[in-house]
């Protein structure tokens, strides 16, 4: 059955109930025009099913700034194959990412999960990402459209700018992949722009994205954000998710036959959402899903996920320490062995496992490396994995007592909502601990609900009330309570949970050391090796879905530890375990940085082979770094609204002084530029040809950036082009530069003309001054 027939063939109530969904992730299926369940699943950075806890197991690649730190379409469309793979595993149909909004500033907390603050360089980006996953039958969902830049009051706040800055920076990326990739779904934001809710943006989505753009696929509303029945219905969104429920269903059926939504309307959101169906091979014919696909831990996959995690990390500062070769490393901090792999929220997954950098170095060099816990780096506790507890087991209850299903879990932790969980009474999380000889610990619950705690014979209940209804908060950053226990080895922790909201977990660690007892023990480590690598960095508290970050220090007492470590050791290297600006006060103290961004599952694999120089840290920077706080604009709005006051001025292009540039990046070599000549039609910088040299010791890559600076506009990136030559060779690099970007709105687009062309390894190294012509 084609798709006009279909729609013809269903009643109003028939077409309005494909319009929510079925399920958290999940499409109704209509066996009478031959429609069948379509599967979604969040995946920026892995496909993680419809679990939002200790679901299948997938791959976990690094985040999307270490993606994109790679600066290669080409690398980010085998992200996009990989992930359709993944996918295809797992039978899923759409894959909701990439997500394409930009670094306004480095204080939001969901920057890990986007690629960086230039609109031309995202949008690239994404459209290669796009074009690898729909190549392969797998449905990408760029998002979230559009000015979705904060998280906080994200559900309600206003984006407020003008038409110049939304064309110029931000619907730029949408256009881009629209224009060369042609997605097959686009998934609107929470906030509001100018005041309306882009659910509802009939200017946005009906008159740019659908209209003038063209784009013919589906628009789906970001999860729980539609809020209206017809405006949004006539504004352009097709799709209202999760369900069932909403805004949509009867209340969406009462409307037309009001007269308030014309049916016509109706029949256009089920086209798209057949034409979505009908691209994935859910309508018109039985898709065959592949037998066999590499496992999230095979050889191919580890190797894959180390090339793009090692290949994008960045070299800050480097007096020569780097690549690494010391008789003996003292390896320092509590990120060295707990490495974190990935951001929270929606982004997060199911791994098979994470590398930490401790295991990774000392699988190279073995006794050469001595490890040291450095100071603590959390204010809440996460729920332990297995090797901390063993024989983890979830129950879930019915009403009346009854149990409801029992499962065995690798971590303990599951989702009370949008899982196998939901619905339950109680829960009931119980794990063996893990220890040789007795200790002090520290147990404990996480997440609202009224608990119940037995541990070596002690009873404790507590209440963990849940007063505000956050979904954000119960899901992200749970309350959480715990007592010191001494516990012997075998004994069984038990926690059972009513009126649970959203996530909950068990707490089981060690009792926290004292920073300066940490510190002394990292001194004294880092007197005894030739190198101290300390290991500092984020956690999934700042780096997150749902809220914003307060500051762009470190946490803890991790700046304590690096100025110690620097004093006392011969020489320092500090690797940073996170994907966005933090401040260095300990810069000046230290031999080399390595940004290592958030790494993956193969993190720590990762970063010894950049650390080691088996692989280059190539990186370059996609965001600014600011030195203080304060030059980094506010995510907080200010009575609901969020002033995007700079303009088109975003990231570098209104820096001055940064602590380090956009596009900045040493790698493992040294490079020489030459001649440059750039080529131009109609005024417009067309492509710009430089001579390059690679005068170190080693083979590497290059990120030749070309910028354009105009006389009464912010300097912007045109283009750039990734090269790899040998030592001591010389290369005529041609880099393509986009129109795009050479443009200003101004009631409809006007070509910019006139100004300087920056060849430049970065803005804080520009190599190469080309003054073009004044135009006439």
């Amino acid at each position: 059955m084609d798709i006009e027939k279909a729609i013809t063939s269903l009643d109003l109530p028939g077409k309005v109930r494909l319009l929510t969904g079925s399920a958290f992730f999940a499409l109704w299926p209509e066996p009478e025009i031959g429609l069948a369940p379509l599967k979604l699943s969040d995946g920026p950075t892995g496909v993680r099913g419809a679990e939002l806890r200790g679901g299948v197991i997938a791959c976990v690649l690094p985040n999307a700034t270490l993606l994109a730190q790679h600066w290669d379409p080409a690398l980010t469309r085998e992200v996009g194959e990989l992930l359709a793979d993944e996918a295809a595993a797992q039978q899923v149909h759409v894959v909701l990412g990439p997500t394409i909004n930009l670094h306004r500033t480095p204080l939001g907390g969901r920057l890990f999960e986007a690629y960086s603050e230039d609109p031309l360089l995202t949008g690239v980006l994404a459209a290669a990402y796009v074009r690898g996953l729909q190549d392969k039958g797998i449905a990408a969902t760029p998002k979230h459209y559009v000015a979705n830049e904060s998280e906080t009051e994200r559900r309600t706040v206003s984006s407020e700018l003008d038409a110049k800055t939304l064309r110029e920076v931000y619907l730029l990326p949408f256009e881009i992949v629209v224009s060369d990739a042609a997605p097959w779904a686009i998934m609107s934001a929470y906030n509001k722009i100018n005041g309306i809710p882009a659910t509802e943006h009939t200017e946005l989505v009906e008159g740019v994205l659908k209209g003038e753009w063209g784009f013919d696929g589906l628009v789906v509303s970001d999860w729980f954000a539609t809020s209206s029945t017809a405006r949004s219905a006539n504004g352009g969104l097709d799709l209202v998710m999760p369900g069932p429920g909403g805004p949509w269903e009867d209340k969406l059926v009462a409307a037309v036959e009001a007269g308030e939504v014309a049916e016509s309307t109706i029949d256009d959101h089920v086209r798209r959402l057949l034409l979505l169906a009908s691209r994935t091979g859910a309508f018109g014919g039985e898709r065959s899903w592949p037998a066999e696909l590499p496992a999230p831990d095979s050889e191919v996959r580890r190797e894959q996920l180390r090339r793009f995690a090692a290949g994008g990390m960045t070299v800050l500062t480097n007096n020569g320490v780097l690549p690494l070769d010391a008789p003996q490393v003292a390896l320092i901090g509590r990120h060295a062995l707990d490495t974190v792999a990935q951001g929270g929220g929606s982004a997060g997954l199911r791994p098979p496992h994470v590398i930490s950098v401790a295991d990774g170095l000392t699988s190279l060099l073995g006794e050469r490396v001595s490890v040291v816990d450095g100071v603590e780096v959390r204010q809440r506790y996460a729920a332990p994995a297995a090797g901390v507890l063993r024989n983890i087991r979830a129950t879930t209850f019915g009403a009346s007592g009854e149990v409801l299903e029992s499962r065995e879990m690798e971590i303990a932790e599951l989702a009370a909502v949008g899982g196998w969980a939901q619905g339950a009474a109680s829960i009931e999380l119980s794990g063996e601990v893990v220890l040789d000889e007795p200790a002090r610990m520290l147990v404990g619950v996480r997440g609202f609900g009224d608990w119940s705690l037995e541990v070596a014979g002690e009873q404790h209940t507590t209440r963990l009330a849940w007063a505000d209804g956050v979904v954000e908060e119960a899901l992200l950053k749970p309350p959480f309570w715990t007592t010191e226990v001494t516990l012997s080895p075998g004994d069984r922790i038990t926690a059972r949970v009513r009126e649970a909201a959203a996530l909950v977990g068990l707490i089981t660690q060690p009792v926290p050391r004292p920073a300066a007892d940490a510190i002394a023990t990292a001194v004294e480590a880092a007197r005894e090796a030739d190198v101290a690598v300390v290991v500092v960095g984020l956690t999934d508290e700042q780096e997150t879905e749902g809220f914003d970050k307060t500051t762009l220090a470190l946490p803890g007492e991790q700046d304590a530890l690096v100025t110690a470590v620097a004093a006392a050791a011969s020489r320092t290297v500090v690797v940073v375990n996170a994907a966005t600006p933090v401040l260095m006060p300990w810069l000046a103290e230290v031999d080399a940085v390595l940004w290592a961004g958030l790494p993956g599952q193969e993190a720590g694999d990762a970063v010894a082979a950049a650390l080691l120089g088996h692989i280059e840290p190539a990186g370059r920077l996609v965001t600014t770094f600011p030195r203080t706080d304060a030059e980094a604009p506010s995510p907080v709005p200010v009575n609901g609204a969020l002033p995007y006051a700079e303009g088109t001025a975003i990231g570098y292009r209104g820096a001055s002084d940064p602590l380090f540039w956009f596009g900045h990046g040493l790698g493992y070599t040294t490079w020489e530029y030459g001649e440059a000549s750039p080529s131009t039609v109609d005024g417009v910088v067309h492509e710009v040809s430089v001579s390059l040299t690679n005068t170190g010791e080693r083979s590497g890559r290059e990120v030749v950036q070309v910028y354009l600076r105009p006389e009464d506009e912010p300097v912007r990136l045109i283009g750039w082009t990734v090269v790899d030559v040998p030592s001591g060779e010389t290369v005529r690099v041609g880099v393509p530069c986009s129109a795009r970007v050479q443009r200003v709105w101004q009631d409809g687009w006007h070509p910019l003309r006139g100004g300087e062309v920056l060849i430049a390894r970065g803005l804080g190294d520009v190599r190469v001054v080309v003054q073009l012509p004044t135009p006439e």
